[in-house]
């Protein structure tokens, strides 16, 4: 514990000497801040975070040819916000995002750890299940953890108290289609810290989606009578795609339609749980997802809702994802919100709920509650830095206003989709040039602006020199003021 403060404080003080003052949207430890303590009832809160879920996947979002009811019900009992980003559009960055409330480059998370890997979330990093258990809240997960799989960085070593799930994403292994240049080992399924069995086939993850639904269940009804966090981060609609018997060819709609039919039967599933315990009007339930849709496999993939490009691209097909918020009779219900939040968001506006301190480095989120319960008049969040890759700044945005900074990046719109369950051949350094986008009036990111608002281009150019004195960018071999490491462990036999 000393040395976590210790190490806090160091962190600070070089911000502190840096810049003298916070930087906006960045959070200083203890300042500013005062848990809700005076809420006799701190709420339960029920995380569910869905894999290469698209903007466009959800009937109350859109999609087309099939209904998602419980999920449109979630909607309509809470918020649906429709500007909501994740901090990067891809697995293991933006998990380490929402749980700790930083830009993953700052915590020298990129990308998606594969099973070699020898990094994860530092146990230096708290959680919001690490400060919610604090609080007596008792904490589980149930699904993909994708923040390191050797056991120094597996959930039960980052605040939760149960664990049932895989440790990486889904297509991690053998039956990868490209499997002779990957090598990838069996994927587990782990319980606590150790595997409990081998998802050898489809068939085996055929399964998962109801095994992780009725552990979930069983968590709430087991913890009824206490404050609890629920983290329910399920697999799907990651490909490879796998749905039961039960659901599929329910949708009408192809594969992928089953896999989110069976997705809202789920969710179906956790609000009925909290209702029948009694618990529902005091439990906090966020949907979201990890990043866009996975655009190069075709049918396989889901729908960006008209939003430019997908997953492994920051054009906001890639960050911009659905989001619902329902807490009864404190969250306004029926509501739209366009305001700009974040997953980076998500841990201090929790824990200011749930009367929670704050982590002891600082974070990046911003409590964002008056958002969430309809009093803001402005979004609480006014920027946006649009990192990927290890730590390439390819975007800035501020309020309405983005500008695209050029960078060589992934093109679904320069390849070809794929099909039945394979990816197409997509360009991985298509050169996109600099652009202004209006996002209020132009969400599809088509025309460019430039040259009409050259002051608005200088603004945000300050901001990008900003990000990069702070968070560094490789784009420009700038290495960044406060970037921390991962965790590492010795290399494996």
């Amino acid at each position: 514990m000393l040395a976590k403060l210790l190490a806090g404080t160091a962190a600070l003080l070089a911000i502190l000497l840096i810049s003298g003052h916070a930087r906006p949207g960045h959070v200083r430890p203890g300042h500013d801040f005062r848990p809700d303590v005076a809420r006799p009832n701190r709420p339960n809160v029920v995380l569910i975070f869905m894999d290469d879920l698209g903007y466009g996947d959800l009937s109350c979002y859109g999609a087309l040819g099939y209904r998602t009811p419980n999920l449109d019900r979630l909607a309509a009992e809470g918020t649906r916000f429709t500007n909501f980003l994740v901090a990067q559009p891809v697995c293991s960055a933006s998990r380490a995002a929402l749980l700790t409330g930083c830009y993953p480059n700052r915590l020298g998370i990129s990308g998606a750890l594969n099973p070699t890997a020898l990094v994860g979330l530092h146990p230096e990093e708290e959680t919001i299940a690490e400060l919610l258990k604090e609080q007596g809240y008792r904490t589980g997960i149930f699904g993909k953890w994708h923040l390191g799989h050797r056991q120094p960085f597996l959930p039960l070593q980052q605040g939760f108290d149960e664990y049932l799930g895989i440790p990486y994403s889904n297509d991690m292994w053998p039956q990868h289609p490209n499997q002779a240049n990957l090598k990838f080992p069996p994927l587990p399924l782990i319980e606590g810290n150790q595997p409990v069995k081998t998802l050898a086939s489809l068939t085996d993850q055929d399964s998962l989606t109801t095994a992780l639904t009725e552990r979930a269940v069983s968590f709430v009804r087991r913890n009824r009578r206490n404050p609890f966090f629920l983290y329910l981060p399920f697999p799907m609609p990651h490909v490879p795609l796998a749905v039961s018997g039960k659901h599929r060819n329910s949708s009408g709609a192809g594969l992928y339609a089953d896999v989110i039919t069976e997705v809202d039967w789920a969710v179906g599933q956790i609000l009925a749980s909290l209702k029948q315990t009694g618990v529902e009007k005091n439990t906090l339930v966020i949907f979201t997802s990890d990043n866009g849709p996975w655009l190069a496999y075709g049918e396989h993939a889901g729908s960006s809702g008209g939003l430019r490009e997908g997953k492994q691209t920051t054009f906001e097909g890639g960050n911009r994802v659905p989001c619902i918020v329902r807490w009864p009779g404190e969250v306004p219900a029926g509501q739209v919100s366009n305001q700009l939040l974040s997953t980076l968001d998500v841990l201090p506006t929790v824990a200011r709920l749930c009367g929670a301190r704050l982590p002891r480095r600082p974070i990046d989120g911003i409590d964002v509650q008056a958002a969430w319960r309809g009093t803001a008049t402005e979004s609480p969040r006014q920027t946006f830095l649009y990192y990927f890759r290890e730590n390439n700044l390819e975007a800035v945005r501020k309020g309405d206003w983005k500008l695209v900074l050029a960078h060589p990046g992934v093109s679904y719109e320069a390849g070809k989709p794929g099909r039945d369950g394979k990816p197409g051949q997509t360009p991985g350094n298509h050169a996109f040039e600099g652009a202004l986008y209006d996002l209020r009036h132009d969400p599809g990111e088509r025309y460019d602006r430039q040259a009409m608002h050259p002051d608005v281009v200088s603004d945000l150019q300050q901001l990008a020199e900003q990000a990069r004195a702070d968070l560094g960018d490789n784009l420009q071999q700038r290495p960044g003021s406060n970037r921390r490491a991962p965790g590492t462990v010795a290399k494996a036999d």
